[in-house]
């Protein structure tokens, strides 16, 4: 019985080092696992064009998509080795934590707050806060949405926001953009607050709407998150962003899925970030 008990916990005293041995082994080799996988699982949302979402052929479409084919091929050599996670704004966090994804691309904005969930690479976009309303009721002023219902999603900047500085400002959530665009189109709020480039671009292809308030809060930026720990992807995301900067091949990005939307209203500079700002 003694022997039995001692040879019992010497196993399991062994199982132990090789389980704390492997840890740090597996991280470090997280590129080649992706690679010996053969496709590298990005996340991206499937309902906010022109960034994310799904085309009429059910194909991944959009700014955050060019980029994320573009990862596959310098990762694993074809810009088709990329599986896409759809996800909303709330679940971004959640799919790396639960190791359903390697990547977020889902227009994520870098924010301390989520920074202590993920790890956040090299940005590769500059986004604010905006507030689109009905042309007959506009919405200009912070002041205008005392008491009133704000339409928001939930998990986003505009949700974090309006709660932590403006209490007197009622927010309907949705997890959905879908859902929350549909409830202002319904006027179930006065306005609806969201990234100020997603309504650059719903404004224009919505008659009757303006982005009233088009600068709201910091001026912020939109990142690649991984999973926190997972060093070795960050590094390789980190270079591959400045790289990619350094090409213009977000220019390329840009012409691509967001000029035919934005038209002359928008001036790329205002959203994209030079080599020589990511170097400061």
């Amino acid at each position: 019985m003694r022997k039995s008990f001692i040879f019992i916990m010497f196993s399991l005293l062994a199982l132990t080092l090789i389980l704390v041995q492997s840890g740090p082994i597996m991280a470090a080799g997280e590129l080649e696992a992706i690679k010996a996988k053969g496709v590298i699982r990005i996340a991206v949302f499937s309902d906010k064009p022109p960034f994310g979402f799904v085309d009429e052929n059910g194909e991944n479409q959009g700014y955050d998509v060019y980029l994320a084919h573009r990862i596959a091929k310098d990762l694993l050599g074809s810009p088709d080795k990329v599986e896409f996670i759809l996800v909303e704004a709330a679940s971004r966090v959640e799919v790396l934590l639960a190791d359903k994804a390697d990547i977020v691309l889902a227009n994520f904005t870098l924010t301390e707050e989520r920074a202590k969930s993920v790890d956040f690479a090299t940005p590769y976009m500059k986004v604010a806060l905006g507030v689109a309303s009905p042309n007959s009721a506009p919405i200009t002023d912070v002041a205008q949405l005392a008491g009133k219902v704000l339409i928001v999603n939930k998990g986003t900047t505009a949700d974090s926001y309006f709660t932590q500085n403006h209490p007197e400002v009622e927010l309907l959530k949705f997890d959905q953009n879908t859902e929350a665009f549909n409830a202002l189109r319904d006027g179930r709020g006065v306005g609806l607050s969201h990234d100020n480039t997603l309504l650059f671009a719903w404004v224009r292809e919505n008659p009757g709407f303006t982005t009233g308030i088009d600068l709201l809060g910091s001026l912020d930026s939109i990142a690649p998150a991984v999973k926190k720990g997972n060093t070795e992807l960050l590094e390789w995301l980190n270079n591959e962003i400045l790289t990619l900067t350094k090409e213009n091949f977000f220019i390329d990005d840009y012409n691509a899925t967001l000029l035919p939307v934005y038209g002359d209203t928008v001036d790329p500079t205002t959203v994209l970030y030079t080599a020589e700002e990511l170097a400061k």
